[in-house]
């Protein structure tokens, strides 16, 4: 008897599951029809601008390696030095036994960059806005959001519990009206990427400021894409625009132009204080291994001492978005080295792709939920990796494809 109930159990499981399974499958379907499956391509290769992308030789136009960094000898060397000494993982949380030297160094570096009184280091850039809003804010408090804000920003926003008012992109007059509508708030704050990873565009910054302090907000910036790449000093979008030390909160990626791995959040010693003891992505999480530490803390240095890669990069947008523009491509308001080629629509924008593929250039295709639908895209990054002859090379297979399918 007992081994009868035992495999009806295990027969209902099965069919449980099997239900399971064709919901799900059903689901992909529906993702394939409406253009919007996604798959994993593989990628190999590193030390400049030309990859293998499923086996095919490619110029790299996918990539957030903005200044080339991320293959350095300098910081090659430095990884290498702090794996001999400390081994490849921390195997511990930072608040149990993973909070080696480096960190500490790193975290003085990252403020003396952003001119902040402290910084912490979190292990990725999605945990690092996930941990500050839901530490700071909850229920009685009100976070007003950029519509266009990446999914780490709304997610931080969900998972606080706190009235979110999203405003639309870069429209001050309605982030102003939200503003007087949300008097009671015991805290308010406004968040905001400086620079929009999607287009390529920025927060206006001193608009900002200057709303926040007139109705007595807190002022978050993401800086992940302009941290390294914009301002006289690579400082990032607030030395660029301006309103250094009028800024909350910053927050960004390590992994883009710094060429390494995980992020950071700087501010007043008394915030990240408080970030240590109430951010749960910080405190249940694994640190970083000292590898990874090591790295960055050199590239901070690289930073300083080779400030030619940034006047490459600029060089090298300038000269691409120029050729675009010649060309007849809708680039949006980008004003960086990340450009948008405005497709619309999910099949021809894959198909745009895979035509650049063809010809030897890889940018990837952005579609629903990355972006709003309608605004399918092309997502091209220029890099001071980029020569001359990989720009040109680019313009002319965007252009011939941009032509074949009537997207020019």
């Amino acid at each position: 008897m007992m081994e009868e109930r035992v495999t009806r159990h295990a027969q209902g499981d099965r069919g449980l599951r099997g239900d399971l399974m064709v919901s799900l499958e059903r689901e992909l379907d529906a993702l394939r029809e409406d253009g919007l499956y996604r798959r994993l391509r593989q990628v190999e290769g590193c030390g400049g601008p030309r990859i293998l992308v499923d086996g095919k030789e490619a110029i790299l136009f996918a990539s957030s390696d903005y200044l080339g960094l991320a293959s350095h000898p300098r910081l090659k060397e430095a990884a290498r030095r702090a794996i001999d000494r400390d081994g490849c993982s921390a195997s511990a949380a930072r608040l149990i036994s993973g909070n080696h030297s480096l960190y500490a160094e790193l975290e003085e570096g990252l403020a003396a960059l952003k001119q902040t009184e402290a910084a912490l280091v979190f292990s990725t850039g999605y945990q690092a806005n996930l941990g500050v809003i839901s530490a700071l804010t909850d229920s009685h408090d009100a976070v007003f959001s950029d519509e266009l804000n990446h999914a780490s920003i709304i997610d931080g926003c969900r998972l606080s519990r706190a009235q979110v008012r999203v405003f639309p992109h870069n429209d001050l007059a309605a982030l102003e009206q939200l503003l007087k509508a949300e008097p009671a708030a015991r805290r308010k704050v406004i968040v905001v990427d400086g620079l929009f990873s999607m287009d390529g565009d920025l927060a206006p910054l001193p608009e900002i400021v200057t709303l926040a302090e007139q109705y007595g907000c807190f002022i978050m910036v993401d800086d992940s894409h302009g941290i390294g790449v914009l301002g006289e000093s690579g400082r990032g979008t607030v030395e660029a625009l301006g309103v250094s030390g009028r800024i909350d909160i910053e927050t960004g990626s390590l992994a883009k132009a710094l060429g390494g791995f995980g992020a950071y959040v700087a501010g007043s010693r008394t915030l990240i204080d408080y970030l240590i003891n109430r951010a749960r992505s910080f405190i249940f999480t694994c640190a970083m291994p000292a590898a990874v530490v090591a790295t960055v803390l050199e590239a901070l240095t690289v930073l300083q001492d080779e400030p030619e890669r940034r006047e490459r990069l600029w060089d090298n947008t300038r000269y691409f978005k120029t050729g675009l523009d010649e060309a007849g491509f809708d680039t949006g308001a980008s004003k960086t080295q990340i450009i948008p080629l405005m497709i619309g629509g999910s099949g021809r924008t894959m198909q745009f792709c895979e035509e650049l593929l063809k010809r030897g250039i890889f940018a990837q295709g952005i579609r629903h939920p990355s972006v709003p639908r309608g605004t399918e895209r092309i997502r091209l990054t220029v890099t001071a990796s980029h020569s001359k002859a990989d720009l040109d090379d680019a313009l002319a297979a965007v252009t011939q494809v941009g032509r074949a399918l009537h997207v020019v």
